[in-house]
């Protein structure tokens, strides 16, 4: 399956109805990251999910585990980005191809730079600025 560059989050969840409609609730968490603001419009991607009720597994094939996705950035990788937020140590923090943090010292919320990725983790990168970017280029 292929993600879109535009992807905001990714959450699972349960649908239930309620009041003659269904409703599938967005963790909190997911607003606090920023990348989601209340009252906004979003388009939703549902997918099949693993059943959570014992009754439900018996007609349910087994599915192979999926290997753990790597990270979708590398060492020595340059990348033009915004500055999302500033996290608890002033770091500037931005998110790159599926959501994957990577955290960007001495910067500003809402400053755009070229950035060169300096350590690559399992669910974060850190990198240096090469350049400041102006939001006329």
């Amino acid at each position: 399956m292929e993600i879109s560059e535009e992807l905001r989050c990714l959450f699972s969840g349960t649908v239930e109805e309620r009041n003659g409609s269904y409703v599938i609730e967005v963790p909190e968490q997911e607003l606090r990251l920023g990348d989601l603001q209340a009252d906004e419009t979003y388009r939703v991607a549902v997918l099949p999910g693993p059943a959570t009720n014992e009754a439900d597994n018996t007609d349910t094939v087994p599915q192979p585990e999926q290997p753990p996705q790597k990270p979708p950035v590398e060492e020595g990788e340059q990348r033009t980005v915004e500055i999302e937020n500033i996290g608890d140590q002033g770091d500037g923090i931005t998110r790159v191809d599926r959501g994957f943090v990577v955290i960007v010292p001495d910067t500003e919320q809402s400053e755009r730079v070229t950035i060169e990725i300096t350590d690559v983790r399992e669910n974060v990168a850190f990198a240096e600025v090469v350049e400041r970017v102006s939001y006329y280029e």
